[in-house]
């Protein structure tokens, strides 16, 4: 559905807006990333409707580039009123 929606694409082109939420440093050791690299999670928020339309965890490395596959990974997707969320099984 992220993909599909072209949110981080979206968010690039400045039709949504991102905002950091939680913001640590430094990023857990294995999440095998670059000594300084940021551990976030990021508020979207449509711009036009001003309503929160996704979640997603990111690294953020020294350099601004984003860790792990490159892109956010989504946690949640807001969707008409709708919450996605991806079920994990049970431990």
């Amino acid at each position: 559905m992220f993909n599909d929606g072209q949110y981080y694409e979206r968010l690039q082109a400045g039709e949504l807006l991102g905002l950091v939420a939680d913001d640590r440093h430094p990023s857990a050791p294995k999440a095998r990333e670059p000594t300084c690299t940021r551990s976030q999670i990021v508020h979207y928020y449509d711009v036009r409707r001003r309503t929160k339309v996704a979640i997603v965890h990111q690294y953020v490395r020294p350099d601004g580039s984003l860790g792990a596959s490159g892109r956010p990974d989504p946690k949640r997707i807001i969707d008409d009123g709708t919450i996605y969320t991806l079920e994990l099984p049970a431990s």
